[in-house]
């Protein structure tokens, strides 16, 4: 009888201990989660500020390089989905109001400036470069003008902005390793985000003027 009850508590103890370890590892998971969402939400905003954000979020609650990643690489495919109803819907807009027809030329030429550093009909290649030197969107914009379906061409974008993000990640990780201020770390790669291409851009003009 001793025995059955030993056996008993034994199985009871157990089976407690299965499903503390169930309620642990759910909590884990849930926690987990709400980290990477919390990383991916950064990774989501439209600037440039977001990337060195989730990454230093990312570091600091322990989350690996490959799913960082990832993550970044689903927002990008998150913005694909919804950029190109819009894009579709404002050509098919356009096609029906004067105002947005005029204002898609103005947006045209504006694009055309920018781009006209790239030549007047990149190659996939040059596409993945306009991609990475302004942003997913310009760089699916110019794709369509050059032909590419949705598929080629939010490959040819997303190329461009991955190479984006593992260029500004590992320059955030190294300056952060090197200063040890996330705050320090973020004004410093924003101030390079947003004050270097200006610089080439002017550069570029003035060897252009030079030239002429």
């Amino acid at each position: 009888m001793l025995i059955e009850d030993d056996v008993l508590i034994s199985a009871k103890y157990q089976t407690s201990q299965n499903w503390t370890g169930l309620a642990g590892m759910t909590l884990i998971s849930s926690d987990y989660l709400i980290k990477l969402w919390d990383v991916f939400f950064l990774f989501t905003v439209p600037i440039g500020g977001g990337i060195p954000a989730g990454v230093l979020l990312a570091k600091s609650r322990g989350i690996d390089w490959q799913t960082m990643t990832v993550l970044y690489f689903i927002s990008d495919l998150l913005l694909a989905l919804l950029f190109e109803p819009m894009m579709m819907l404002f050509i098919w807009a356009c096609s029906r109001s004067t105002f947005l027809m005029n204002l898609s030329d103005h947006v045209k030429q504006a694009t055309a400036r920018t781009l006209s550093g790239y030549g007047a009909t990149p190659g996939p290649f040059m596409l993945v470069v306009i991609s990475f030197g302004v942003d997913p969107m310009t760089g699916r914009a110019a794709a369509q003008a050059a032909g590419h379906n949705f598929f080629s061409g939010w490959a040819i974008a997303i190329m461009g902005d991955m190479i984006f993000f593992a260029v500004l990640a590992i320059s955030t990780l190294c300056l952060n390793s090197i200063l040890g201020d996330g705050t320090w770390t973020m004004i410093i790669i924003m101030g390079a985000m947003f004050g270097i291409p200006p610089l080439i851009r002017r550069f570029k003009d003035s060897r252009n003027h030079l030239k002429t």
